[in-house]
This record gives C-alpha cells, sequence and structure tokens, in this order.
C-alpha cells in the first residue's frame, strides 16, 4: 500500500479515519492542481493569489474535519505545499477562530463562528507590535479607554498576516482603567484604522503582512471579546495556536524533504543519479528523521489536547523543537539540490525561505525554550 505521505515513514496518518483522509485527498488535488502552479511566481512577486481563496473555502475544511488530528494534518498538507498558504489559511482557522472560540462570551462564539468556518467573517489576530514581540505580556503598548459603552482605541500593531483582506481585527490592547489586556474585534474599514503593507521581505513573501496605526478607533462593548481580560487569558490563546504552528513548521520540513528526494532521483551527476551517493542518502535519512520526530510529538500534542489535556510548555516545547529540526531539514534540503536549491524552480528555495519566519513567528525559539524550563526547573529565567 502506498504511504498517504513519502514523507510520513512510521505511518502516522494511518490514525486518521477514512473520511478524514478523504478530505485531505480532496484538499491535495485543490493544493496541486490550483495552488501549486501559481507559487513561484507570487513568491517572486510578494503577493497573494487571491483566486485560491474561494477554491480552499469550497472545500469546507473547517466542517468537514472530525478530529483534532485531522485539523493537524491539515495543517500539515497546508505547509508542505506552501508555508504562506498554510499561514494564510490558520489565520482564519487557527488565530482567528480561536480567539473568538476561547476569548468570545458564549453568545458571541454562537453568533460568529459558523460564519468564521465559512470565511463570512473573516479576521486576524493583531497582537504583536513595532516595539513589542517576545516582551509583548508586559509591554503591550496599546491602550484602550472605555467611556460609557464604547471603547477608544490607539496605539499599533505589526507583522499582522492577512490583516490587508480581513474583515475585522482582533486588537489585544492595555485597558487606561485597571491596566489589563483586553481585546477588541475592530472593522479593517473603520475610522482611524490604517494598513500598510510590510515591504521587502525575504520569509513568506506570499503572505501579505501589515503595519496598523490605530488613532481614536472607537468600538462598542459589544465588539470586545467578553472573556479576554488579562494576558494570562491571552496566553490561553497561545497554548493552543502554538501546537498549530508546531504542525506548520512539520509540514514545511515534509515538502522540504518531498522536493529534494524528487530531486535527486533525476538528478545526474558523474553518470549516475545523486540519489545513489552515499553523503546525499545520508542526508536525507537525517532529514526524514526529523520529520518522523516532529510528526510524533504533534501527533502526541494534539491527542493529548482533544483529551483536555492543554500545557504551556507542552505547546512550547512543540514549536521550540520543530522548528528547530525543520530549520535543519530545509538546511539539508538545498544542500543536495545543490545550485539549483536556490531558485524557486525546485521549489526548496522557497521552503528554505520561509522557515525563517515560521520559526520566529507565534514565539521565538528562546521564549519557548524558557516557558519550558520554568516547567522543568520551577524557577522562571525571564527578566
Amino acid at each position: 500500500m502506498t504511504a498517504f505521505y513519502p514523507s510520513d515513514q512510521f505511518g502516522y496518518s494511518t490514525l486518521l479515519t477514512d473520511r478524514e483522509l478523504d478530505l485531505l485527498a480532496d484538499l491535495r488535488t485543490v493544493l496541486e492542481a490550483d495552488v501549486q502552479p501559481l507559487l513561484a511566481d507570487h513568491w517572486e512577486a510578494g503577493e497573494f493569489p487571491s483566486e485560491i481563496v474561494p477554491k480552499l473555502v469550497e472545500l469546507d475544511l473547517m466542517n468537514r474535519g472530525t478530529s483534532a488530528l485531522c485539523g493537524g494534518f491539515r495543517n500539515f498538507e497546508l505547509a508542505r505545499t506552501d508555508a504562506s498558504v498554510a499561514t494564510f489559511y490558520n489565520a482564519q482557522s487557527g488565530l482567528f477562530r480561536t480567539s473568538v472560540n476561547l476569548g468570545g462570551s458564549p453568545e458571541q462564539v454562537a453568533a460568529l463562528d459558523a460564519k468564521i468556518t465559512r470565511f463570512e467573517y473573516t479576521g486576524v489576530f493583531a497582537l504583536t507590535e513595532p516595539d513589542h514581540g517576545s516582551d509583548i505580556a508586559g509591554g503591550l503598548a496599546t491602550t484602550a479607554r472605555r467611556t460609557g459603552d464604547t471603547w477608544v482605541l490607539n496605539g499599533r500593531k505589526r507583522w499582522i498576516g492577512g490583516a490587508s483582506s480581513a474583515d475585522v481585527l482582533a486588537v489585544f490592547a492595555r485597558d487606561e482603567a485597571d491596566g489589563q489586556v483586553k481585546a477588541f474585534l475592530v472593522p479593517t474599514d473603520a475610522p482611524g484604522v490604517t494598513l500598510q503593507k510590510i515591504q521587502r521581505k525575504t520569509s513568506l513573501r506570499i503572505m501579505q503582512n501589515a503595519d496598523i496605526d490605530l488613532v481614536n478607533v472607537r468600538v462598542g462593548e459589544t465588539d470586545r471579546l467578553q472573556r479576554i481580560n488579562s494576558f494570562k487569558d491571552v496566553a490561553a490563546l497561545l497554548r493552543s495556536m502554538r501546537s498549530d504552528v508546531a504542525w506548520i513548521a512539520t509540514g514545511l520540513q515534509a515538502g522540504a524533504y518531498e522536493a529534494a528526494l524528487r530531486y535527486v532521483k533525476t538528478r545526474e551527476q558523474f553518470g549516475r543519479p545523486i540519489a545513489s551517493f552515499q553523503l546525499t542518502q545520508q542526508k536525507l535519512a537525517t532529514m526524514l528523521g526529523n520529520v518522523t520526530a516532529s510528526l510524533g510529538l504533534v501527533v502526541r500534542l494534539t491527542q493529548q489536547q482533544e483529551a483536555g489535556v492543554f500545557t504551556e510548555e507542552n505547546s512550547a516545547l512543540a514549536k521550540m523543537f520543530c522548528c528547530e529540526r525543520m530549520r535543519h531539514t530545509v538546511a539539508l534540503a538545498r544542500e543536495v539540490v545543490g545550485g539549483n536549491g536556490i531558485t524557486l524552480d525546485t521549489d526548496v528555495a522557497r521552503f528554505h525561505a520561509d522557515a525563517e519566519a515560521v520559526y520566529s513567528y507565534e514565539g521565538t525559539h528562546e521564549i519557548n525554550s524558557l516557558i519550558v524550563g520554568r516547567a522543568v526547573t520551577g524557577h522562571s529565567a525571564f527578566l
């Protein structure tokens, strides 16, 4: 029997049901036919292929998925094709949906979730700022001031992926009254909101990231996510979101490995395929080991979370480890493809460059390491 993924050496995908595998097969068909052919040109141009969005929406992936594990493999499948496409989809299915479902009141969830899953109501997660990334817990500078049933927001956000095509921004701001972090659903066309595309990126070029200015932006109390009342509540969101990023990192390295494997089977030097050389095979084996270890970690993490076990250190460990293995894997993939590995034609260059963004977003390697270290030692090393 042919493996569902060439990089799934231990057969983790066999844990999925036939229905879930059918869903992923449908997704793969769209990715191969409608997405893959557009990637190189759009990556080079730094533009997102908006024509792929209706095709992804038609698959109804969020409603057809029957388990959290299927959702993880959905991110894996997207990322093994392209990290920007996976990041774009996860901005809606992971970051924004999680913000509403965990941060909103039961009434807000009931009113919005079905629209979110159908992409009828699109949003993005607007937490990081120009001067605050890793220190956002204590450094968040965007402010919110309440007057009656209206809030006035002022501040700036940075690196907000997908903001230009979204209906709303899930903006995190510090309440001037109590100093605690709150979250608000802010329409992207609200007076006082200005979005500007971040230019000159060398990673995730397809993904459109934005700088956002908020100047006296007014939103109602009904647009505040009612269950986010401190950064502790934001941290609860991040516990879930980091597992999604670990899946994306695993899928990205699978895509790099599979692209390199295809290449070395056809590329000949010294009169024979370079796949037949010992050093090439050693590097392929190392890449496959990295993917296999990462898959084992994210599968088990997702199984725990589906059983109701959410721990900050486990999510951080997964993000930290899978991204580190990803960085190693894409470097080896670039290496075995040689000079052609820096062109977009082999796909390896795209994976190699995009890995750098995934390595840093949703918590840097250092921050996630300290979260794990605090848990295992009982001592916080955060300054």
